[in-house]
């Protein structure tokens, strides 16, 4: 299987020539991938902790409702 290319743009060429396909190379790719991976990494990170944040809030609002707070009252502590 070839590697994915690149479009490299010279424009010390004349038009027509300043554009060239070439293939990337195995580092190329290798980094590529590892950025792709990092990425992913961090989007799931981003995704837990909001999440876990979420969680919170909600148990935060139910030991409020336990401690005998209104809707309304949550409501006005919480600035919804």
């Amino acid at each position: 299987m070839s590697n994915p290319t690149k479009i490299v743009v010279d424009l010390s060429k004349p038009k027509g020539q300043r554009e060239s396909v070439i293939e990337l190379t195995d580092a190329e790719v290798a980094e590529r991938e590892a950025q792709a991976a990092e990425a992913e990494a961090q989007r799931l990170a981003e995704e837990q902790a909001e999440a876990e944040r979420q969680a919170n809030k909600e148990a935060g609002i139910a030991t409020l409702k336990s401690l005998g707070l209104t809707d309304a009252q949550i409501e006005a502590l919480l600035g919804n």
